[in-house]
């Protein structure tokens, strides 16, 4: 059985992923300088560059909480 210390709490994972994801998004955004004519071949609006940052930020959270879960079973598991 694992230690209480040893698992990783689902929730404090998916905020710290999903932080990190909306940090990097707008981190992009800003070094691209919202022109992305370059790579998509048009210019993204605000709200395309607003609802890309909510789409990371959900990915970030659900991504972080799938890890966590399997992480703690795959720990239970080898011990």
């Amino acid at each position: 059985m694992a230690k209480k210390k040893d698992l990783l709490n689902p929730k404090v994972v998916s905020l710290s992923l999903a932080s990190v994801f909306g940090i990097v998004y707008i981190v992009c955004a800003l070094f691209h300088g919202f022109n992305m004519m370059a790579i998509a071949g048009t210019n993204m609006m605000l709200g395309s560059v607003v609802f890309g940052l909510i789409e990371m930020v959900i990915l970030g959270l659900l991504v972080g909480w799938l890890f966590a879960v399997v992480y703690n079973a795959l720990l239970e598991k080898a011990r």
